[in-house]
């Protein structure tokens, strides 16, 4: 007997998505990730589009990435997911150095971000088809009569014209 909360617990699924060494800070990115977060997928895709900011497309692609993700792996539709959980953590800092004067330097810390997106959508319960049912393909014959019956009439008095005209070259 299965358990009634593990039923409703997997109910719905969780597709997530990662961006590693994204080349711009967690701070700059987590503006537009908190504008999306709890959102469904089509305003997201839409707010993402027109937000005037660099990290917006990056986003964009990731979450297009996680939606073919939910399609293809776990069978869900993209008009039931919304962004349950985004967050950005920090990634690779790249340490560089300017000169300054007097002999000096002065280091430059080039950061970059890793990104997860979680998507969230309820799974589509997919009814398993009966072994015993067996399903016939038509056969030729049935496929030339699901043609319509003017088709039909043309094709054959056409057909009686060449053998009409086969029997007279003959004489």
């Amino acid at each position: 007997m299965p358990n009634k909360f593990l039923s409703e617990y997997f109910k719905y699924m969780e597709v997530v998505a990662h961006l590693r060494n994204l080349r711009t800070s967690p701070r700059k990115v987590r503006l537009v990730a908190n504008v999306i977060r709890g959102m469904k997928v089509d305003e997201a895709k839409i707010q993402l589009e027109f937000l005037g900011k660099k990290s917006s497309d990056p986003i964009l692609t990731l979450m297009n990435s996680a939606i073919a993700n939910a399609k293809h792996n776990f069978d869900l539709s993209d008009k039931g997911l919304y962004v349950s959980k985004i967050f950005v953590n920090e990634g690779v800092t790249l340490k560089r150095w300017i000169p300054r004067a007097m002999g000096r330097a002065s280091a430059i810390h080039k950061r970059t971000s890793h990104i997860t997106i979680v998507l969230e959508g309820e799974k589509n319960e997919v009814k398993p088809a009966d072994k015993n049912e067996v399903v016939e393909e038509p056969k030729n014959d049935a496929k030339k009569e699901a043609v319509k019956p003017e088709v039909n009439e043309i094709f054959q008095k056409k057909e009686n014209e060449d053998k009409s005209k086969a029997l007279n070259t003959k004489k």
